[in-house]
């Protein structure tokens, strides 16, 4: 998972089907998390309107490609640096055509809104009908699968967590578990993909991530994934504080690497007053250039640190991170280093260690459901999701092969702080302060919507955060957001060790825990429907069933048994492997804290 600005931020605005939010309103998010779904609403009522939705999402696609042309590579660069207008006026254009086409045919499907009670009310509201509603919402949603895979690289790639990880695993491990998963976290996107397109549609959009457990188990669900994001995001500003701390007592002590510099608390304090400042921000207009300079960002940082591996390991900070000292002959393993030649612990350890760090590196999943809400044509998200994972493949195994092979066990994590030379090392710092300051907004403003929503609002009675004194309470609890994350940063201060915490309990649930769990519920419930007895009314909102309980999820899960195994194989997978890069995780910061590697609240620097 990259700690860049992540891939929402260049989607300028946000819910493209709300088009009464401001474009850019970062406070749009709490709009897409209040829940506006019915509780009612059947499982097969989504599917009903999903595939109207996509039919018409299909033809409006075809026509537009067939008016505008296939696009190409340059025009997929070009009109990522663009505002977008043009093409968003142009879909626009096709989307109308097709309204009022279904108007003067008369189709009533769409013209009915179904109830929560069962009744319907007719959809005309100050005269605006359904189809110029949809023409309306679909006009915003303009994203290509070229646009998306952009976005999906931005937000996942950040490779400089990748050369550890080889350091602790050997070649032969760490090609393994980077392609194992690499091709499950591919696995996992497919099914949200599934997923998304059968169940949202206009009338029922899907917004964020607890949506798809919303739909499949009910409120419970939604509470607890949102819970949990809300907690992940807390810990992932806690490890950029953390590092971005490192980065600034790094750049403190100057090029002799004598004095101390700054205290590293008040390093991080520093970051984090930063944090408290640029949190208070509510509009953040027509920023998607970020993304793409994010992107750029990393790609700078890569060959920042491939060209100073010349200038040899920064012994320095393994010595004061791991207690490894130097004066080794630098060494590398194709299997797991033995005892003594890995910074991460002692054989199995070290190596669960270093999976952990290969899982953080392919998190992303969680905003998967938003770059889909916002693409003209969903059903080409594979593409997107494919050729980005390649790349983010590609990236991860070529650099952490390269690194290793030069610093062996001393490489560091993160990788720009491993670098010797003083002036390298400063401007890679300093590249990665500012986006990671920047990704540390985003995230934490994210993560205080969920919490705010989540408990706040709807469990102690708080304001919106739209009304004016729900933005008094936002200023409020900005800092003291930020306060908390600092507390958990300066407390566990190894930046590896956290990571892979952070990594085994939450990016690994998202990634994969979380889409297998959906996809036994999804294809169970799709699989037990019966084409031809069953069918679903639109005038009364009610699916006539043949039978219910056991008998019907049995049916379901024997209409693909094979598949249905894998998907529960995979979701028990992923909960051992959670609970044993956990174990790792405690491990390693407790033999840390017992030989004082790692110290709280100290003013002496972890590297």
């Amino acid at each position: 998972m990259a700690t860049n600005p992540p891939a929402n931020l260049a989607l300028d605005g946000g819910d493209p089907r709300k088009p009464s939010l401001q474009a850019g309103d970062v406070t749009s998010g709490t709009a897409s998390m209040e829940y506006t779904n019915n509780q009612e609403v059947s499982f097969e009522e989504y599917m009903y309107h999903a595939a109207i939705t996509r039919a018409q999402e299909k033809e409006a696609n075809a026509r537009y490609i067939a008016a505008r042309g296939p696009q190409t590579f340059k025009g997929m660069i070009k009109g990522r640096f663009s505002k977008g207008h043009m093409e968003q006026d142009a879909y626009a254009e096709v989307v109308g055509s097709i309204s009022r086409e279904t108007d003067e045919k008369g189709h009533g499907n769409d013209a009915l809104q179904v109830t929560g009670n069962g009744s319907t009310e007719s959809t005309e509201n100050y005269g605006i009908t359904e189809a110029q509603r949809q023409t309306a919402n679909r006009a915003l949603r303009t994203a290509s699968w070229g646009t998306v895979f952009y976005l999906i690289t931005t937000d996942i790639l950040g490779p400089t967590g990748a050369p550890w990880a080889f350091a602790q695993l050997g070649y032969g491990p760490g090609v393994a578990l980077y392609s194992v998963f690499g091709a499950m976290s591919y696995y996992s996107g497919w099914i949200l993909w599934k997923v998304f397109c059968g169940l949202d549609s206009d009338r029922y959009p899907i917004r964020g991530y607890g949506d798809f457990f919303f739909r499949m188990f009910g409120s419970w669900a939604r509470h607890f994934v949102n819970l949990a994001q809300a907690l992940q995001l807390l810990l992932t500003v806690s490890v950029i504080i953390l590092s971005n701390g490192q980065s600034i007592s790094q750049i403190s002590r100057g090029s002799s690497g004598e004095s101390q510099g700054i205290c590293f608390v008040a390093c991080m304090i520093i970051f984090m007053a930063a944090g408290f400042i640029l949190g208070q921000i509510r509009t953040l207009q027509r920023l998607g250039w970020l993304a793409n300079l994010a992107v750029w960002l990393n790609v700078t940082l890569v060959l920042l640190c491939m060209v100073s591996v010349m200038y040899g390991p920064n012994y320095a900070a393994v010595e004061a991170s791991f207690g490894l000292p130097p004066g080794m002959p630098i060494q590398k393993y194709a299997g797991t280093p033995p005892p003594g030649m890995a910074t991460g612990g002692v054989g199995f350890v070290a190596s669960l260690n270093g999976l952990n760090v290969a899982v953080y590196a392919y998190g992303g999943a969680m905003l998967f459901a938003a770059l889909l809400a916002e693409m003209r044509h969903p059903l080409d998200f594979w593409k997107s999701l494919i050729v980005a994972e390649i790349f983010i493949y590609g990236m991860y195994i070529f650099f952490g092969i390269f690194m290793y092979s030069y610093q062996g066990q001393y490489t560091y994590n993160p990788s720009v702080q491993g670098i010797a030379a003083y002036g390298m090392q400063t401007a890679g710092n300093v590249l990665s302060l500012i986006s990671n300051l920047i990704a540390a907004v985003l995230y934490s403003n994210i993560g205080l919507k969920v919490v705010y929503i989540e408990v706040f609002h709807e469990l102690l009675g708080f304001p919106e955060l739209t009304t004016r004194s729900g933005k008094i309470w936002w200023a409020a609890l900005i800092p003291l957001y930020w306060a908390i994350a600092f507390i958990i940063a300066a407390t566990v201060p190894q930046f590896s060790y956290i990571v892979g915490l952070v990594g085994a309990l939450f990016i690994l649930s998202f990634t994969y825990t979380f889409p297998a769990w959906l996809a036994v519920g999804y294809w169970v419930k799709k699989d037990a429907m019966i084409e031809g007895e069953e069918r679903f009314d639109p005038a009364t909102g009610t699916y006539n069933y043949v039978d219910h309980g056991w008998k019907r999820w049995r049916r379901g899960f024997m209409r693909k048994p094979l598949f249905n195994a894998f998907n529960i194989f995979y979701f028990l997978g992923a909960l051992v492997t959670c609970a044993l890069g956990c174990y790792s995780s405690i491990v390693s910061l407790r033999l840390a804290f017992q030989s004082n590697i790692a110290t709280s609240l100290s003013c002496t620097p972890p590297l």
